[in-house]
């Protein structure tokens, strides 16, 4: 995200605290809200909001790769085996 883009969400997410008609308008129909708050969401993206609660959070996959199958030493990195060392 951009900085522009981090101020929007941090205003939307305020409101929505602050609000909660707006948030609840949000949360049904995401694409109208934002585009009422002057944020345009691109034709041919789905936007679901979701609400991490005190006992819910959500987690949030990035989609796969474009490539269909990745090498050992992605993987590696993915789960968590990538990255610096001090072994020698």
């Amino acid at each position: 995200m951009n900085e522009e883009q981090i101020q929007q969400y941090s205003q939307i997410v305020a409101k929505c605290w602050a609000d909660a008609e707006f948030k609840a308008k949000l949360m049904g129909d995401p694409v109208a809200t934002l585009a009422a708050e002057g944020i345009a969401v691109p034709d041919g993206i789905e936007l679901q909001v979701l609400e991490n609660t005190a006992t819910t959070v959500n987690l949030v996959l990035p989609p796969p790769p474009e490539e269909s199958e990745l090498s050992d030493e992605d993987l590696g990195f993915v789960t968590g085996g990538g990255g610096c060392s001090n072994a020698p």
